[in-house]
């Protein structure tokens, strides 16, 4: 029975605008809970030493940095802000040493070890290592604490 006599069958058609929307939300929640690992291109395994201590620790100059951006070279405060200033007490510093010890021999070579606090402004960092650049000492690390629990 069809009650519909004189009229034209209308083609179906399927609504697209719908079917791209759940697609889209698809995408993006398959974006957001995909987990990205990371792989190596080469699995290597690094060489282990077993060296023994050094015999001569060598001379150590500590510049510490507090978060006001004030400078201590083995922990006495100096007036210096800037790097040029910073490397001339590096230097007086090492020659203080040199004449504390009596060593024969050839030029100290220290290894400068900051101490940064934590909240420290990048550029007091830097200004450091700039004042070691200048002072010609080649040998630089930074302190750090292990995280406890």
């Amino acid at each position: 029975m069809n009650f519909r006599k004189g009229r034209a069958r209308e083609e179906l058609e399927i609504n697209l605008i719908p079917f791209i929307d759940v697609l889209l939300v698809i995408v993006i929640f398959l974006m957001v809970t995909t987990t990205y690992s990371k792989f190596t291109a080469l699995q290597i395994t690094l060489p282990t030493a077993n060296a023994e201590k050094a015999l001569e620790q060598p001379f150590e100059l500590n510049v510490a940095v507090d978060a006001q951006g004030r400078y201590a070279i083995n922990n006495v405060q100096i007036a210096a802000r800037d790097a040029a200033g910073l490397a001339r007490e590096l230097q007086s510093a090492v020659q203080a040493n040199a004449a504390n010890t009596d060593s024969s021999g050839g030029k100290p070579d220290p290894v400068v070890i900051i101490n940064a606090d934590a909240l420290a402004a990048h550029q007091t960092v830097i200004n450091v290592l700039e004042a070691a650049r200048t002072a010609g000492f080649a040998k630089v690390t930074f302190a750090a604490q292990t995280g406890g629990k």
